[in-house]
């Protein structure tokens, strides 16, 4: 399980880097048009805190906490900012992960996030699933948006 955690979770951060270092103009990052309501700029602060706070802090203990309207608030983080961001959430998602027991991911997650109870183990594979369907959309804001 963990090898699989880690594997996805390294691999789609760095894609996120990969896409956020892909950017022409770094203006680009913070746009914004039509029905495009959220920038990739905001998609990354989203990411970055919803997992230094579901894995780093309750599965970590790493005292991060989150402030989630901020996420979406902040606007013009420089690009080197960000990227530092995901470097740290990196090293935080890993080492929650390395150091969270084995046959623990069987428990119950301990916050009931969707009104219902679930294990750590599928909650993982939420937050998987949560990155990617915001990957995707950096990846068309920044094919749709950096001209």
């Amino acid at each position: 399980m963990k090898a699989v955690l880690i594997h996805l979770f390294d691999r789609d951060l760095r894609n996120l880097k990969k896409e956020l270092n892909t950017y022409s103009i770094e203006e680009n990052i913070w746009k914004v048009s039509g029905n495009i309501s959220n920038s990739t700029g905001t998609l990354v602060l989203h990411l970055v805190g919803n997992l230094n706070h579901f894995i780093g802090t309750v599965m970590g203990n790493s005292g991060y906490v989150r402030d989630r309207e901020a996420e979406f608030e902040r606007r013009n983080v420089p690009r080197q900012e960000m990227l530092d961001q995901i470097d740290s959430t990196i090293e935080v998602v890993m080492k929650a992960i390395l150091e969270f027991p084995e046959d623990r991911f069987s428990n119950t997650y301990p916050h009931l996030v969707f009104n219902e109870p679930m294990t750590y183990e599928y909650f993982m594979f939420h937050l998987v699933s949560h990155l990617n369907y915001h990957l995707g959309q950096v990846n068309y804001h920044r094919r749709l948006l950096d001209v």
